[in-house]
């Protein structure tokens, strides 16, 4: 994913039941388990992690660069590393990836566009894991 670098550690967590109104900046890794209502964005300058589990609901623009997505989010999307789309995941917003991970059952309503049109972006379709 970064390469030989280790993933940056989850140090941050929106709990289930929690509500967050206004813009949430973070430095390398945020889990998100309640709602957010606003933008949501990593520190550009350092590797990022965002889970937004089944639970989790983002109202709002999304930007890291390892993004997990389980659960929903209401607004673009932009990854600069993977995009992981597990099989509950529900975007309605344009997705902006380098690399993407789209499982079975996962939901994109808009459109999918890779970040560099030089390289050919990775595109692994999931197993659905035998269920």
């Amino acid at each position: 994913m970064f390469g030989k670098k280790k993933q940056p550690p989850i140090r941050s967590l929106i709990g289930e039941g929690t509500v967050v109104r206004g813009d949430l900046h973070f430095t390398e890794g945020l889990r998100i388990d309640g709602e957010v209502i606003g933008e949501v964005r990593a520190d550009p300058a350092q590797p990022s992690i965002l889970v937004i589990s089944e639970k989790g609901v983002v109202s709002g623009p999304v930007t890291a660069d390892h993004l997990i997505i389980s659960g929903q989010v209401h607004g673009p999307v932009h990854c600069a590393v993977l995009l992981e789309l597990q099989p509950k995941a529900r975007v309605r917003g344009d997705v902006r990836y380098q690399n993407i991970e789209m499982h079975p059952g996962a939901v994109v309503e808009g459109s999918l566009t890779a970040t560099s049109l030089e390289e050919r972006p990775l595109l692994k379709l999931a197993a659905s894991g035998g269920t």
